[in-house]
């Protein structure tokens, strides 16, 4: 295995992870965060040794990230590829989408449980902020997101947020390493943000959820030209199926 300090994915995260997720997430971050450029070559056998592993894991690894689009699998290992803008923006599209679908589900729920536990969440983040940790500050935003999303029981927007959640979770942490280093004082703004997603929730508003998920993603992908239809479109299709 590559030293520790080496690694960009938190090893606190993978103490329970198989030795193909290890390599998969560690190899993520690499990729997006630019380390591995694209047009680079992953040799199973390399990978095998930085990694102290069998080629078994590498290759499961080559085919999570390739099936991501990430990679170009090969004979004997990968070509990377990368993530393109347009990719970028469409994953952030499809988060925004599902928030904005979660929503119109939780307008019609009892959501004082949910708004006392994101409260808790929201605490957390609090003191990563105040501790400087942003590992744990992005820990506890994803988790903020998916206890929103978990809490309207719906099976398949819980499988498409796990896809769509490793790579998500990957661009979170760089932005938030990036914004403790150079851009604290950002993250007045962030907590803000949730907690105006906490009242949107308790009030269920509409107005007030669109104001919260444009001060997020406005924050987080710096436009969403798309919200509004996508909310429209969405509540109109909650509402027929009623």
């Amino acid at each position: 295995m590559v030293e520790p300090r080496e690694f960009l994915y938190p090893v606190k995260w993978l103490s329970k992870a198989s030795a193909g997720d290890r390599v998969t997430s560690e190899l993520r971050m690499r990729i997006i965060s630019g380390e591995t450029e694209s047009g680079s070559i992953l040799s199973e056998n390399k990978l095998a040794a930085d990694f102290a592993v069998s080629r078994s894991p590498v290759r499961e690894a080559l085919k999570v990230l390739a099936s991501e689009n990430m990679i170009r699998l090969e004979r004997m290992g990968a070509v990377v590829v990368g993530l393109s803008n347009k990719e970028i923006e469409e994953i952030y599209d499809v988060r925004l989408l599902i928030e904005s679908f979660v929503f119109e589900r939780l307008v019609k729920m009892d959501t004082g449980e949910l708004a006392k536990e994101l409260s808790k969440i929201l605490e957390m983040m609090k003191v990563a902020v105040k501790y400087g940790d942003a590992d744990e500050f992005s820990f506890q935003d994803i988790l903020f997101h998916e206890t929103i999303i978990r809490y309207v029981q719906h099976s398949y927007i819980l499988m498409i947020w796990n896809n769509l959640k490793p790579v998500m979770e990957a661009f979170i942490l760089l932005s938030m390493r990036a914004r403790f280093k150079d851009k604290l004082e950002d993250f007045t703004r962030i907590v803000n943000n949730h907690d105006l997603y906490i009242k949107a929730i308790q009030s269920k508003d509409r107005d007030l959820m669109i104001k919260s998920l444009h001060d997020n993603f406005d924050d987080v992908q710096g436009k969403v030209e798309d919200l509004w239809l996508s909310q429209q479109m969405l509540s109109k299709g909650v509402r027929n199926n009623d």
